[in-house]
């Protein structure tokens, strides 16, 4: 088929002989694109109309990579016709060698699209939820996967593109091939890069982290915003975001506070006087966190922790179903708990005594409570 297009075109090129051979093959280039054109509208429209209601993931595809295919068969034309064109050797040279650098950028583009669209179309089966793990296992994993495959699809295509021209092959190869002080600065400056990509993959098989888990990182505490292919943006409580690289969640320790549940126990501590009625203070402890929304309805508990020298410590635990509530149902329950003791029970707040030497008091062997 081709070289039943190529001879027409040479026939036609004979046909228009006393014009330029640069206007003439500058004008075979650009009927071979507009034919390319006009076959892929054809085609497009042929495959809607097949398909219509039918095969709506098969018809978003075909949407998203409409650009894609367009330009490929554009290419592919002039692949085709640029041998019968008339143009000096230089020149098809040139020509052959900017349709090369493009065809490589256009199959890298290509597959990152594919690989991207296969991962939105498989991601739409989970309906995604902070509480469902499977789900975010599942986003986690296909997100970072995907990631890293488009980055070293992106560094293969640059790569072929630079290895396309004869200078950049020759010194690449020169480059990486010797073993003196450039191949070990190269070997250096390309390792945060290798380390991150495999950390990414690691990360999405082993999963120490998730999308939306809550993780603590040195003294900082917030939520997994988005995982790229080398770095992690950690969303902090005051909407501040850290940027931790890949590699960091496979050396170091960190703490994730949902790796197996987002449900998370809130602790809360008050220090009352020895004379505080311990019971009154749990049964309304209990009664704030039951009639709060934040408790999931598990994990509640008021004990006598502690005994210091002039106060006893209460420590209520109760559970929620994010560590965010858990964090809201504790700073709720101390607030009601505090207005509690000031109206109903005010003697239960701290106090400090002190003893009379002297004097009546002393004789009767009174406290003083100031």
């Amino acid at each position: 088929m081709f070289e039943a297009i190529r001879t027409s075109l040479t026939e036609w090129r004979d046909y228009v002989a006393w014009a330029p051979d640069g206007l003439v093959g500058s004008a075979t280039l650009a009927l071979a694109a507009l034919l390319a054109l006009a076959i892929h509208g054809m085609l497009i429209r042929l495959l809607r109309r097949l398909l219509r209601d039918r095969r709506p993931h098969l018809r978003s595809f075909l949407s998203g990579t409409k650009g894609l295919t367009r330009l490929a068969l554009i290419i592919l034309a002039l692949f085709v016709v640029l041998p019968a064109a008339p143009f000096d050797v230089e020149v098809e040279s040139a020509v052959a060698k900017v349709l090369l650098v493009v065809a490589i950028a256009l199959s890298g583009s290509a597959v990152v699209t594919v690989v991207d669209m296969t991962a939105d179309l498989y991601l739409k089966r989970f309906e995604y939820d902070v509480d469902d793990l499977y789900a975010r296992k599942h986003l986690t994993q296909v997100r970072v996967l995907a990631r890293t495959i488009d980055t070293i699809v992106i560094v293969a295509t640059v790569g072929a593109v630079l290895m396309s021209f004869d200078p950049v092959r020759h010194y690449g190869v020169s480059l990486f091939a010797s073993a003196g002080v450039a191949g070990l600065v190269a070997g250096l400056a390309a390792r945060p890069l290798l380390s991150n990509l495999f950390a990414g993959i690691q990360i999405a098989v082993a999963q120490p982290i998730r999308i939306d888990d809550s993780v603590q990182i040195d003294n900082d505490v917030g939520r997994i915003e988005e995982i790229t292919s080398t770095y992690v943006v950690v969303r902090l409580w005051d909407l501040r975001r850290l940027i931790v690289p890949l590699a960091y969640f496979i050396e170091k320790p960190f703490q994730n506070w949902s790796r197996e549940s987002t449900r998370r126990i809130g602790a809360m501590s008050l220090h009352v006087d020895y004379t505080a009625p311990v019971e009154r203070i749990r049964t309304k402890a209990i009664e704030i966190v039951q009639a709060s929304p934040l408790w999931d309805g598990q994990d509640l508990k008021l004990q006598v922790t502690e005994a210091h020298e002039r106060t006893i410590e209460l420590r209520v635990i109760a559970s929620a179903r994010t560590s965010g509530d858990a964090y809201d149902l504790t700073c709720e329950l101390r607030e009601k708990l505090i207005t509690f003791l000031q109206s109903e029970i005010p003697s239960a707040l701290p106090r400090v005594r002190q003893q009379a030497l002297s004097g009546p008091a002393a004789a009767s062997g009174v406290d003083r409570v100031l």
